[in-house]
């Protein structure tokens, strides 16, 4: 990955809120079909990380660049390379689904004919829900909606925001099914998650965040390895094998976050 150039560049990163430090000194990147996993506990810094990275909020420090195109200086042609999937929609409850992707892909200037609504519906798996209201839906339906508005203008990069929170378990593997297809079409994708079931599953890279700062970053099964005997992994793993989650307990600690 060394010689192609990344989706997404995070150098150095800092946000902040009056005097409250959100972010500090955090750096990453995400090549082409890469599913990049960003971990961490409650106000570890994970959302003002991702909402620096949509344009939400600006940096106090560093640089984001996506697809080349620097955030800061030209914020509406580098969102216009990202999709992005929250953990909770807010799609107008009395909308149809086929009026929803209507919607969306006329914000984006991207033409929807009959057979184009058609086959979208049959790849999200609700081709007989056209004609259904968003509220009538269940949650992984209208995640899977979400996920169609986010991606429906091709966009490189795709932010996802604990995405199967929620989710039976039916509705979670699919919805890794749809996010590991993107990743093989060249997509890149960057997902926060509470799972390291789920970060273990899916993601090609993760880097743990706590107290504002990445603290580890690597494979999943490389960082399970590099730390299975640190002292403080091995006191919290519960069947002997050591797992992602033993990891993440063990550098971020025990104690609950609110």
């Amino acid at each position: 990955m060394a010689d192609t150039v990344p989706i997404l560049e995070v150098k150095d990163l800092g946000v902040s809120y009056g005097s409250k430090v959100a972010v500090a000194g955090v750096g990453f990147e995400i090549y082409p079909g890469e599913i990049f996993g960003l971990l961490g506990p409650n106000g570890a810094g994970k959302t003002s990380t991702l909402s620096a990275i949509e344009g939400l909020v600006l940096p106090t420090s560093g640089s984001i660049r996506i697809a080349g195109i620097d955030v800061e200086r030209d914020p509406i042609a580098a969102r216009a390379k990202i999709g992005v999937q929250l953990q909770a929609t807010s799609f107008q409850a009395d909308l149809h689904v086929d009026e929803i992707i209507a919607l969306y892909a006329g914000l984006y200037r991207v033409p929807v004919s009959a057979d184009a609504m058609r086959t979208m519906l049959e790849d999200i798996g609700l081709t007989n829900h056209a004609d259904k209201k968003i509220g009538e839906l269940s949650g992984g339906q209208r995640q899977r909606v979400a996920l169609a508005t986010a991606t429906i203008h091709n966009p490189p990069l795709l932010l996802l925001d604990e995405p199967t929170t929620g989710l039976d378990p039916q509705s979670r593997r699919h919805l890794w099914d749809r996010i590991e297809a993107m990743r093989d079409k060249g997509h890149s994708i960057l997902l926060t998650t509470h799972s390291m079931e789920e970060a273990g599953a899916v993601a090609d890279r993760v880097a743990i965040m706590d107290y504002s700062k990445i603290i580890v970053a690597g494979k999943p099964r490389e960082l399970v390895e590099k730390y299975k005997d640190n002292p403080d992994v091995k006191a919290v793993a519960r069947h002997g094998e050591v797992t992602l989650e033993d990891v993440f307990i063990g550098l971020t600690g025990r104690e609950l976050r609110d």
